[in-house]
């Protein structure tokens, strides 16, 4: 099942899985099994990332927040999908696994800032989507757990984003315990970038949104791409003759030519909104 998000509200069931909010060029996807936590099953891995490929369609949109409804972020995996999983054969657990994986991956190269809007309990494949986002800005009250050793499991799927936020050391520890942690835990280890009591956090990510509105359109979609590159390592003399490349076309670009004429003009770049300063 699909949503287009195409417009400003888009229930296409009595209670979607998933709704897509714009305000003007910022699109909030919100996680709605508020009863469940959030909690993934098939059909909301499949709708949400079918929403983001969507968000990286829309050329009106610039930044993606997600979010989740309730009094959770997202719980990790459904306990119903999970108790369909074990009476399913490797094969479809490994599908079932790879499309947790191609959600992740969509969220992680999405080309736009993406934030995580985080509030209540992130466990398991909940942490895996704080991780692959940009931005994570989270709540006083929030937990966190990679709790699936508890289970005779592991986040595999989960991993590449995890340790790329929290370092290797670190995973180690929490891969292993299972134990559960809070948010000044959380921003220590990396994965929160920002912590505010609960009725601070939406004045915070609308900060964070104002900021990523002054930057380029172009230049936001190459940053973490960039970063991406940069991490891999690889021959210096590559990496140092790839990123003069890239310099050199954003600044003869129309919106590197734009940005450095406005710098120089001492006036707003054209891609800024006008109540954005």
């Amino acid at each position: 099942m699909m949503i287009d998000v195409s417009s400003r509200t888009l229930p296409r069931m009595p209670h979607p899985v998933l709704i897509a909010e714009d305000r003007g060029p910022v699109r909030t996807l919100r996680l709605n099994r508020p009863t469940l936590h959030n909690a993934f099953d098939a059909e909301l891995v499949a709708v949400l990332t079918q929403a983001l490929l969507d968000a990286a369609q829309a050329t009106a949109i610039r930044v993606v927040v997600l979010a989740g409804a309730g009094s959770s972020f997202s719980a990790g995996a459904d306990l119903q999908w999970m108790r369909g999983m074990i009476a399913a054969s490797e094969a479809d657990n490994r599908a079932d696994a790879l499309a947790l994986a191609r959600l992740l991956r969509t969220l992680d190269e999405l080309p736009k800032p993406t934030i995580a809007r985080v509030h209540g309990p992130a466990y398991g494949g909940g942490v895996g989507l704080v991780a692959a986002c940009d931005i994570a800005i989270g709540s006083t009250e929030t937990r966190f757990g990679l709790t699936e050793s508890r289970l005779g499991l592991l986040p595999a799927v989960i991993s590449p984003y995890v340790i790329a936020a929290i370092g290797a050391r670190q995973a180690r520890r929490w891969f292993a315990t299972a134990e559960t942690f809070d948010a000044a835990v959380a921003q220590s280890l990396g994965l929160l970038h920002q912590v505010v009591i609960g009725n601070q956090l939406d004045q915070a990510i609308d900060h964070q949104v104002r900021l990523l509105l002054t930057a380029g359109p172009l230049a936001s979609s190459a940053a973490k791409a960039l970063v991406a590159r940069v991490a891999r390592g690889g021959d210096a003399d590559a990496v140092d003759a790839e990123n003069a490349s890239l310099i050199a076309r954003l600044r003869v670009s129309p919106e590197g030519q734009e940005g450095l004429g406005a710098f120089l003009d001492k006036r707003a770049p054209a891609w800024m909104p006008e109540h954005v300063s």
